[in-house]
């Protein structure tokens, strides 16, 4: 019963996802922090079963870093969206493919926009404006298309995500107690309270 919505505006980009860790009927954990810094203008929300999440996570978290080590720099968004969408498309010839649903939202610092990417378990990748998965999406996006503003301001962007939330908790008869948000923009990554 994961969450996660994103939306781009003004130089940002902001995630929000629940914490709420569950499996089935059962709830394990209610503080988990589903949204990975990968780097420090890149994130990635994560959603899907708990072992394949927080695995393929890491996994992404790690070698992202590996690259930034050998190389003196940190990838791009759109270089790094497209290799975690490879890696995980990869994983679907494997034996054990993971079942992992991602946002991946960055500041680029060379060209001075932000960008969010949709990619679900199979690999799809899309660039977007706004994103959401989970039960969430489908209270949430109308809300998004209706609301969404690619020039509006930081305080503009809480607000719509305030309304997806605040639609979520009204709608959906298993709702999360707790969300994270972060956002990334030229001065890196930073948590937010809503």
């Amino acid at each position: 019963m994961d969450i996660s919505f994103a939306l781009t505006g003004k130089g940002y980009v902001i995630l929000a996802s629940d914490t709420t860790a569950a499996r089935s009927i059962v709830k394990m954990k209610v503080d988990e922090d589903k949204i990975k810094v990968l780097s420090p203008h890149l994130l990635m929300a994560y959603s899907g079963e708990p072992g394949d999440t927080v695995q393929f996570a890491e996994y992404i978290e790690r070698n992202i870093r590996l690259y930034q080590i050998r190389n003196t720099y940190a990838l791009r968004p759109p270089s790094a969206a497209s290799w975690i969408r490879r890696t995980l498309a990869d994983s679907l010839r494997s034996r054990k493919p993971y079942a992992v649903n991602l946002l991946i939202g960055g500041y680029d610092t060379s060209t001075h926009q932000p960008h969010l990417y949709w990619v679900d378990y199979l690999g799809t990748m899309s660039e977007v404006p706004f994103a959401a998965h989970g039960y969430g999406a489908y209270f949430a996006l109308s809300l998004l298309d209706r609301y969404h503003d690619p020039e509006a301001p930081l305080e503009e962007g809480l607000k719509t995500l305030r309304r997806c939330l605040d639609e979520v908790a009204k709608r959906l008869v298993v709702t999360p107690e707790k969300y994270k948000v972060k956002v990334v923009d030229k001065d890196g990554v930073r948590e937010i309270e809503i």
